[in-house]
Formats: C-alpha cells, sequence, structure tokens
C-alpha cells in the first residue's frame, strides 16, 4: 500500500547536522535519507535520474544499494528498506541500534514516485545541497 509520507526537516541543536523526522509508517526514510543521500549532488542526481529513466520506460526498475539501505524505484512507486532486512545476514550498525529504530515493524517504507521526488527536491533545497534544475 502507497500513502503519504508526513515528514519534518530540522536541525539537530548540538551537532547542526540535518535531520529527517518522518511518521512511524515511513520511519525509515529518515536514516535512510540522513545516511545514504546526506549532501551527497551525485546520489541525489542518481535518484533523480533514476526516478526519470522509470518514468520515461527506459527502465522498469532501478534498484539502488547504499551502505545500508536500498531503494527500489519501479513504475507505481518507490521502496526504501534496509539492507540487513533483505537478507538476514549482515548485523545492525551502531549507529542505527543507537537511533533505537523498531526494525522488526518499520524496515520497509514505499511511496509514490512524484511523493519521493518532491522529498528529495526538500531535502536538497533544506540541506542546500545545488541541484542542477
Amino acid at each position: 500500500m502507497v500513502s503519504f509520507m508526513e515528514y519534518e526537516f530540522l536541525h539537530d541543536a548540538i551537532t547542526g547536522e540535518a535531520k529527517a523526522l518522518f511518521s512511524l509508517e515511513h520511519e525509515v526514510v529518515g536514516p535512510w535519507i540522513e545516511v545514504e543521500l546526506g549532501h551527497d549532488s551525485y546520489k541525489l542526481t542518481q535518484l533523480l535520474s533514476a526516478i526519470e529513466q522509470v518514468e520515461k520506460g527506459l527502465q522498469s526498475e532501478v534498484v539502488i544499494t547504499g551502505h545500508e539501505y536500498s531503494v527500489a524505484i519501479s513504475q507505481t512507486d518507490v521502496e526504501i528498506q534496509t539492507n540487513a532486512s533483505l537478507n538476514g545476514a549482515e548485523p545492525l550498525s551502531d549507529m542505527l541500534i543507537s537511533e533505537h529504530i523498531n526494525f522488526d515493524q518499520n524496515e520497509m517504507a514505499s511511496c509514490g514516485l512524484e511523493d519521493f521526488r518532491m522529498l528529495l527536491l526538500s531535502w536538497a533545497k533544506f540541506t542546500n545541497n545545488i541541484y542542477p534544475s
């Protein structure tokens, strides 16, 4: 089931780092966007290009595997999930464990293509990540 994401971006009061808080249903997206995307304009461009390729029918699905999370972009939706949930063999990193995320219930989230594109562009704007329009 695809549903709308509710989220908020803020800067950590102590470190100044950009943080992304999501509703429970999409909770895994927050750590993904912080860990895998962060301020990386190359990754942002890669994700936006993948959406475009799928929308134009050049590819039916694009899977981008990061260090801790994977993103699957298809014609119908975008799924983000922990790599640990994909194979069950990798131990969770200390950073993920310290975030107190309940991986049994929140290891995967999905959303529509346009919602995902808007999320990426909003994050880029919030983090002052330059993306050529």
